[in-house]
């Protein structure tokens, strides 16, 4: 591991309880005989990053108990139903102190972007002043990586379900994009529908 990816965290956020799948949190859901996230937290690792934090909320519980996640720190957002903005607020909290110059944060519900796109991502970054984002035939998407100076701001702006897009929009000037759609794939596993990816 090069000195610059050590300095980089994985933070995954896998809180959402899958309203419209009926209740059934991501987390939870398997795909090719792993849960989504023992998927997503392993790609993070894969990719370089370290450590991994992955903020829990919905059936917290059951993903401790069920889900084999060596090594990661859990973070439990009890306000989870709020929407991801939460979830990304928790998560940079946890990172405070870790030591961390920035953060990749991935989403649990996108298996179809591994380590190849991650560890792309995290080779763009530069400095604690960092902005990268991943890119699928020009338009953003994630992985997304935050310079630790960005933090404060992007918890500032996380609010609902909206995450970062408000923050990334009125910095867009100040994005790295890096084109990953040779390697991943960003679709989303949001409804019924979906769960057909996972076959």
């Amino acid at each position: 591991m090069t000195e610059k990816t050590d300095q980089v965290a994985g933070l995954l956020l896998a809180a959402g309880g899958g309203r419209r799948l009926g209740g059934r949190p991501k987390a939870l859901l398997e795909h090719r005989g792993r849960l989504l996230v023992e998927r997503a937290a392993d790609a993070l690792r894969r990719a370089g990053c370290a450590p991994v934090h992955v903020v829990l909320g919905a059936r917290a519980d059951d993903v401790r108990e069920r889900a084999d996640l060596p090594g990661c720190v859990l973070v439990d957002n009890p306000e989870w139903a709020e929407g991801m903005g939460s979830s990304l607020r928790a998560g940079l909290a946890s990172l405070c102190g870790s030591g961390a110059r920035a953060a990749l944060v991935s989403l649990v519900d996108q298996p179809g972007i591994g380590p190849e796109a991650m560890a792309r991502v995290l080779a763009a970054h530069t400095s604690g002043e960092s902005l990268v984002a991943a890119s699928y035939d020009g338009t953003r998407g994630h992985p997304v990586l935050f310079g630790a100076a960005h933090w404060a701001g992007v918890a500032e702006a996380a609010v609902g379900d909206r995450g970062a897009r408000d923050y990334l929009k009125a910095h867009g000037d100040e994005i790295t994009l890096v084109e990953c759609g040779d390697v991943a794939q960003p679709y989303d596993i949001d409804t019924p529908v979906d769960l057909d990816r996972l076959m």
